[in-house]
């Protein structure tokens, strides 16, 4: 891309076609799936992929210099919405009040089979 204003992280997934982080005007989005910090996938139940998934949020926005206390907006993405209360389990221990402003979406399927949770977030720099 020639978009001179516009950062990218890549990710660390030498093998991935997204990049870890975007930003732009000190805003950052990011999108992470439950990655355990060797880089495998995390398939277990949904607590187990909501913890790596958002840990991997935390690391991805830490490297490109922000952090979760400052997201603004998340977009969960589940395969089943009956897990939606053990994520929010999950998610009130990496986020606190004020909570960023979110969605929650149910979808038939994500990238990988067995995969159950995925976020995108938009959070601001520094």
């Amino acid at each position: 891309m020639a978009n001179q204003d516009i950062t990218f992280t890549p990710d660390p997934d030498t093998q991935s076609i997204s990049s870890d982080v975007a930003g732009f005007a000190g805003l950052l989005v990011s999108t992470q799936i439950p990655t355990r910090a060797d880089g495998s996938l995390e398939l277990g139940d949904i607590t187990q992929q909501s913890e790596c998934t958002l840990q991997a949020l935390k690391v991805a926005l830490e490297r490109a210099g922000s952090s979760m206390d400052r997201v603004m907006h998340l977009t969960i993405y589940l395969t089943d919405m009956a897990d939606r209360a053990a994520f929010n389990e999950v998610y009130k221990r990496f986020f606190a009040k004020p909570w960023p402003v979110r969605a929650a979406v149910g979808v038939a399927a994500l990238a990988v089979a067995g995969m159950r949770v995925e976020v995108t977030a938009m959070a601001a720099k520094g």
